[in-house]
Parts: C-alpha cells; structure tokens; sequence
C-alpha cells in the first residue's frame, strides 16, 4: 500500500477561468500556474515567456553600486585581482563568468578554488599569504565569504580588499568587513528576487559593469543554477529558459568536450541532463578532491586539451559513483543497528575516514529513505566535518544555530547545510538536534507527504495537454512537473517488473486505456493484480519508442481504491 500522504489541490474554478480566457491558455495550465501561487495574468504571462527583459535593474542589489566602482578602480590602476569560489557547480561557473568579464574588462585575474580536503569550505584566512605573493590587491569572494569574518579581517589587514557575491544566509544578520557585500538574503537589500544562486549574481555584476546583457555566459548561468538547485520562478527560471537552448550550441570549448565525453551532445537540453549528467562530472573532482579541473576545463580554449580535462571529469565520476555506493551501503548498516525511530526525529550518523566529498549525497539518499533530517560525519582524528540534508518543515540552519555552542563551524540553508566539530561533541549534537526537532517537527511531518495538483478524469489526458503543459517548462526546484492523480481506474493487464525494479501495467476508465510506468516501484507489484481498482498519481508524459509516440502515466504513487 502506499506509503505517502496525498495533498490533492483543490481548483479555483473563478481564477482558472479569468486566467485561460484572458492568456488563451488550456484551463489546466491555468490552475497549475494557481498552484504555484501565479494567479495574476501579468506574473502568469511574465512566467510563461521567461524574456530576458524581465530582468530586474542589477543596481537594486545592494552595493552593487561600490563593486562595480571598485572594479573601474581596479582596470584604471592596472591591480591584480583574485576570484576566490566554491568548489561546486555553482562557485565554478560563477568563477569562469567572473574571469570572463575580467579579460572583457582588461584587468589581470587569477582563480583560486579552495582544496575541499586540505581547506574545506569558505574563504579561510591562509589566502592573505597567497594575496601577497601575486600582487593582488582585490579579492572577490563568489558562492561563499558571506559568514568569513576572520578570513576577510585578515585579508583587510594584509591590505587587500574584499567584495563577496554570495547568496548564502547571512549568520544572525552580521556582515563581513568588506568594501561591497552582494547578497539579496541581506537584510537591507531592496532587491525583488531574494533566490538567485551565485552565478545569476555573477551574471547581475557583469551586467552592471557593462551595461549590457552578457547572452554569451547564459549557458553556464543554466548549468550553475539549476546543479545549485535553486528554484526555477522569477529570474532564475529566465536564466534557465533562455539559457538552455544555448547549452547545445555554446561557444565554451571545455562545455563542447564535456557534452561529447557524457553523450549528451546534439541533445534537446533539459534541467534532467544537467542535474543528473553534466552536474555531476562538473561536482567530481570538486567532491574527490579538487574542483581544479572543472574550472581548467570551462576556462579552456585548445580543443585537445578540453577533451582530455573532459574524460579526467568522466573517470573521477566513476570514482566518485563507487565510493558513493560504497559509503551509502555503510550508514544504512548503521541506521539499522543504530537508530530508534521512536527516538530519533534525526539521523546523526558519524564513521572515522568517510570520503568528505560525498557526505552531503549519502545525506540525501538517507533522508529520502527514511524521510528524516540526516547528518552524515566523516571524522578524523578529533575533527568531524559533516553534510546535512533535511525534510520539508524542518529548518536545518535554524537547528544548526540551536547547535552553535558545540560546533566550530556551520552554513546552508533551509534544507542543505554543512558544519564542523570537535568528535568528542558529536554525542551532544545528536541529543541537540532532536530536542529542537521534538519541539518543531510533530509525528506528521515524519511522514512523506505527495503534492499533486488536482484530480482529473483519465480520459483528460491527450497529447494537446501534454503539449500545453511544456508551456511550463523547464521544471525543477520550484516549479516541479505537475502531478494528478485519478481514482477507482482498472489494470487492464498483468503488472510486470521490468529493468531497474520498474513496475509497469496498463489502466483503464472505461473510455481510454493508457500505460502506467513506475521507476523503483517494484515493490507495489502485488498492489496492482489484473482487473483490481487502484487510485494512481502521476505525471503524463509523451514517450517516443521507434518513431511512435505514446501518451503514458510516469508513476508518483499507486493504492488499492476503497
């Protein structure tokens, strides 16, 4: 039986119609744009075309006015400029768009992206020592630096300025000493759209600085936000709309190498192939060491060598799949032997040598199975660095703050967060964070719950609404793929099991009979017996198979009807 609770929307029959008549849009699209809180024609429209010109005035983002005065100080007394970025996906494409504009602009740049085993995180204070070796005078901190207080000091101290593009929660509402500070999370920022990752803010500094659009980088700003998994409304959806397209056709010769290495060239781009194929060679070395060749290869120019950077990516992915299996297979073993359910609210797990570069997906996979904050610690003598990853309703940096007065060091988000600490403190966090998880998550919230946005008679699903529903592409993180459900429909055939524990049968309503996929949904195989009535929730897709295309319902969940 199913596991999940199904939150069905209800429709807004008055608003649905006031939005399809005045947009000349399918109804359906109309209460999915409600849904995702769009009910007025003017955000509905603005939502749908994803133009460029939507964008807001870069100069609404607070001391963007001082970064860009700074850098016209810089070209004009001829100063050496470091890019100091994260070594994910987004602190790497933030740091070739910043290296761009900086050639653009004349003034010399060196890259440096931390070494995730021997720095860790962040802007850390031993950069002032690199500053002073090359000369540089300007220092811009991308996709981290908002909470590096020490280190900017330092750097202060050394001479060196800081400006810092990070859209990371600022720690208690403190900001670095630095001469220009771009972050919309800042509380005093005026900005509309507070959800941009770092490389829309690179993207904003470099329009700001050249008073034009850079179209050009619009395919790394794809790559960077949605890997990132920022969500995908207001500006963030145009950077991916527009930028997507230009991911096939991109200029960058390391994105050419690296879409011809992962056969992924020629492809129709979607956010799937980024988050689930280019996302992670792009994260490899970053995760297994150091993000180094990620960066060469997007700042590469000689097409031999782009190749060669591209297939170095594809074996640290490898790498990086076997170890991430491997670790996975080792925190489930301890959540078994380890964790009561009916004390634990969260999943703290610790091992001595786990690879650091994978925590944060081991995290993730725990948390999905069994629905759960889960912290994942690699130890190392007397230091454990560990990634987290949370449910719905339960703020993880909020828990983390609850937790300050053990931990060296802590950042994220609502649902992401990394931290710090001594090993002899991972016993106190474990009784910390599930006393503020007993006090802010009831035993509901423990149980995975399904958004689907509205029931619809089975009949309703055709190829003109699937082809009216890609009006609302590309979806991810905010905008997910709409989700229906249909009740008391007949399997039609006998449910089989086919590659990859995928469940699939054929149903009926009595009018039309449709194929039902279900990925990882071997287990509802007994669920689903010939001639039973079920209740489906799905998303329809359009499946092409040997030049025939078939309507088909992508399973979210399946249950015997009452």
């Amino acid at each position: 039986m199913s596991e999940k609770r199904w939150n069905i929307g209800q429709p807004d029959s008055q608003k649905q119609i006031l939005l399809s008549d005045s947009l000349g849009i399918h109804p359906i699209v109309a209460q999915l744009l409600i849904n995702r809180k769009i009910d007025c024609r003017d955000d509905a429209a603005s939502f749908l075309k994803g133009d460029l010109h939507d964008l807001h005035d870069p100069f609404l983002l607070k001391d963007m006015d001082l970064a860009v005065a700074r850098l016209k100080v810089a070209r004009a007394a001829g100063e050496t400029v470091l890019i100091y970025g994260d070594y994910d996906v987004d602190g790497v494409t933030s740091s070739v768009l910043l290296k761009n504009l900086m050639d653009q602009l004349g003034i010399k740049a060196l890259n440096y992206i931390p070494h995730r085993m021997t720095e860790g995180y962040g802007l850390n204070s031993r950069i002032a020592e690199f500053t002073k070796q090359n000369a540089v005078s300007l220092l811009i901190a991308v996709d981290c630096g908002i909470n590096a207080f020490a280190a900017v000091e330092a750097l202060n101290k050394s001479g060196v300025d800081v400006f810092i593009l990070d859209h990371h929660e600022p720690s208690a509402g403190r900001l670095p000493a630095a001469v220009a500070i771009i972050n919309p999370k800042r509380a005093d920022c005026p900005y509309p759209f507070k959800r941009l990752a770092s490389v829309g803010l690179a993207f904003k500094l470099a329009q700001a600085v050249l008073g034009k659009l850079p179209e050009d980088d619009l395919d790394l700003v794809a790559i960077g936000t949605i890997a990132d998994v920022v969500e995908l409304q207001g500006e963030n959806r145009i950077f991916v709309k527009q930028g997507l397209p230009k991911i096939s056709q991109t200029k960058n010769c390391g994105l050419q190498a690296l879409l011809d290495v992962a056969k992924v060239k020629g492809k129709k781009f979607r956010p799937y192939y980024v988050g689930f194929i280019l996302g992670p060679r792009l994260n490899a070395t970053g995760r297994m060491g150091t993000a180094q060749t990620s960066l060469d290869l997007l700042l590469c120019e000689n097409h031999e060598e782009a190749y060669a950077l591209a297939k170095n990516l594809e074996e640290h992915n490898t790498i990086r799949q076997k170890t991430q299996s491997e670790m996975i297979q080792e925190a489930l073993s301890i959540v078994e032997r380890e964790i009561n359910f009916k004390e634990h609210k969260v999943i703290v797990l610790n091992k001595e040598g786990w690879h650091r570069g994978v925590l944060g997906i081991v995290a993730a996979r725990i948390m999905e199975k069994y629905y759960r904050p889960t912290i994942v610690i690699s130890t190392d003598g007397e230091v454990g660095t560990g990634s987290g990853r949370s449910i719905e309703g339960f703020h993880l940096f909020e828990a983390l703050q609850a937790c300050s007065g053990i931990l060296e060091n802590f950042g994220g988000h609502k649902r992401a967060a990394g931290l710090t600490l001594k090993v002899q403190r991972i016993a106190e966090l474990k009784i910390i964070m599930n006393e503020f998880a007993n006090q802010n998550l009831s035993l509901d919230d423990l149980i995975p719950s399904l958004d689907i946005d509205g029931e619809i008679p089975l009949s309703a699903i055709n190829q003109d609404l699937i082809a009216a529903l890609e009006s609302l592409e590309p979806f991810g993180e905010g905008n997910p793929p709409p989700v229906f459900c249909t009740r008391r429909v007949k399997v039609k055939s006998p449910s089989t099991i086919m590659g990859k524990d995928t469940l699939k049968f054929w149903v009926t309503d009595g009018r039309v009979v449709l194929p039902a996929v279900g990925f990882g949904m071997g287990k509802y195989l007994d669920t689903v017996g010939f001639n039973q009535w079920v209740d489906l929730a799905y998303s329809p897709s359009l499946d092409e198979w040997a030049g025939t295309q078939t309507v088909t319902l992508k399973l979210k969940d399946v249950r015997q009807s009452p």
